[in-house]
């Protein structure tokens, strides 16, 4: 018997640790209604102008922005994803390192504990945490000179299980590729470049949650909006289908977070029908969760012939040919969540009345606070809540709400157990009790005391 129980024992040890792992990312970001429309930008000063691109007939769209290693400044950073998270934009956050001259630095295994430091030091928008690992690496401008897909491979790798392993909320993607590179002196052919990272880490695309993917429509950036294929706004298709044919069978939402046309051979009409083609017949894939098209806001070399905004300050046609277009409003998951500090009422109530309270709570979670979102409950049903008032509470911020209740209709002693809860009506913060004692009083009476408390505020002041 004890033989048969240690066999027992033994499988069910077995069991436990060959059972898969769940995926690490905490939400598919299709698996809620999300809107795909993004921006690339190169300041948060253009954050206004991106909410007012993506969100413009729907809500929360995305935005890619950039953070080297000298940017990491966690008070600045946290200001802007407050705006962001005001504005109901989703961050993709691109991670680089230093650049000298035209070349970028090698990111260093050191720097990773630095990075994920900072990362998780943010208040972040919404649950998933979208980080690139770097840019480019096959070009040798991007990697320190040098094109290297094995030491690519192997940091991309050592960084996503560091991210994992940090937070499960980190959503990670490798570094877009440029599908058009050739191979020559400074650049790589990227299947030639997926081959390396893959005979240097064969599991290397388990650890990613999602493909980056450049869909430039070359050549000169000028290409068809109907072309399709390597090198194209369609590049990401060719770009899955080739992963495939390497073994490659994860399921991998699709981030473009770069593509765009050249206004050098274009006209803005031109550029205008092809970008509305583009939306409307080839990013809406339902494998694209995000396409930033590169770049809003930089008027001046070497990316003017990109920018969808002007020398003078206005924008091309484009940009409010897409605001106006039809898009979806995302609802993206956040955390919601708080705690209360103390509540208040006044401690002596005339039964049946109405009364005034308050509870002070601190949003530790990612929504703002409104009275559409928040209300509050109660383990008890002596009390009835009515309608409260409070002004938004962002994360990390201190607030007091104000609620309406009924009292009792019998006199006594009662405790009141109050919780905030959100719209799904599930508990968001600890439970916090008050005390009041009913009591039988009338009106005359009520008069009477507060004419007494009058005389005696009036007598003190005599003093």
């Amino acid at each position: 018997m004890l033989k048969h129980f240690s066999i027992f024992l033994i499988l069910i040890l077995t069991l436990l640790f060959i059972t898969p792992k769940k995926a690490l990312a905490i939400t598919d970001p299709l698996s809620v209604p999300n809107n795909k429309f993004g921006i690339h930008i190169f300041s948060e000063k253009d954050l206004p102008d991106a909410a007012k691109l993506v969100n413009t007939n729907g809500d929360w769209g995305y935005v890619t922005v950039v953070i080297t290693e000298g940017e990491r400044d966690q008070d600045r950073w946290q200001k802007v994803f407050d705006e962001m998270r005001r504005g109901h934009l989703i961050p993709i956050v691109r991670l680089a390192t230093k650049a000298n001259g035209n070349t970028w630095e090698i990111p260093t295994d050191t720097e990773i504990n630095n990075w994920i430091a900072f990362l998780n030091s943010l208040n972040w928008v919404i649950e998933n945490r979208y980080v690139i690992i770097s840019n480019e690496p096959n070009h040798s401008a991007e990697w320190g000179g040098k094109i290297d897909p094995a030491s690519y491979a192997t940091y991309l790798k050592k960084f996503s299980q560091a991210l994992h392993s940090a937070s499960s909320d980190f959503f990670v993607l490798p570094a877009g590729l440029d599908a058009s590179a050739n191979n020559s002196a400074k650049t790589m052919e990227e299947t030639k470049f997926i081959r390396g990272m893959l005979k240097a880490e064969p599991d290397v695309f388990n650890f990613i949650d999602g493909w980056n993917s450049h869909s430039y429509p070359n050549p000169a950036f000028s290409g068809k909006e109907t072309d399709i294929g390597r090198g194209t706004i369609d590049t990401f298709d060719w770009e899955l289908a080739y992963l495939k044919t390497l073994g490659v069978t994860k399921n991998l939402p699709v981030f473009i977070t770069e593509t765009g046309w050249s206004n050098v051979d274009a006209s803005e009409d031109l550029i205008t029908s092809r970008l509305i083609y583009a939306y409307k017949n080839v990013w809406s894939d339902n494998r694209v969760v995000a396409v930033t098209p590169f770049i809003l806001n930089y008027p001046n070399p070497p990316f003017a012939q990109f920018s969808w905004k002007k020398a003078d300050e206005s924008f091309y046609s484009f940009y409010t040919a897409i605001s106006n277009l039809s898009k979806i409003a995302g609802a993206p998951k956040q955390i919601t969540k708080g705690d209360i500090l103390a509540a208040f009422a006044q401690p002596i109530i005339p039964i049946g009345s109405e009364y005034v309270g308050a509870i002070l709570a601190k949003n530790t979670g990612q929504s703002i606070w409104s009275q559409n979102n928040i209300s509050i409950g109660s383990e008890t049903s002596d009390f009835s809540i009515k309608p409260l008032s409070f002004q938004e509470i962002e994360p990390t911020r201190l607030g007091l709400i104000v609620f309406k209740a009924a009292a009792p209709e019998n006199t006594g002693i009662y405790t009141k157990s109050l919780f905030l809860k959100d719209a799904k009506n599930e508990k968001i913060t600890n439970t916090f009790s008050i005390e009041a004692y009913v009591v039988k009083i009338d009106q005359n009476q009520i008069n009477n005391y507060f004419a007494g408390v009058q005389k005696y505020i009036k007598g003190l002041l005599k003093i």
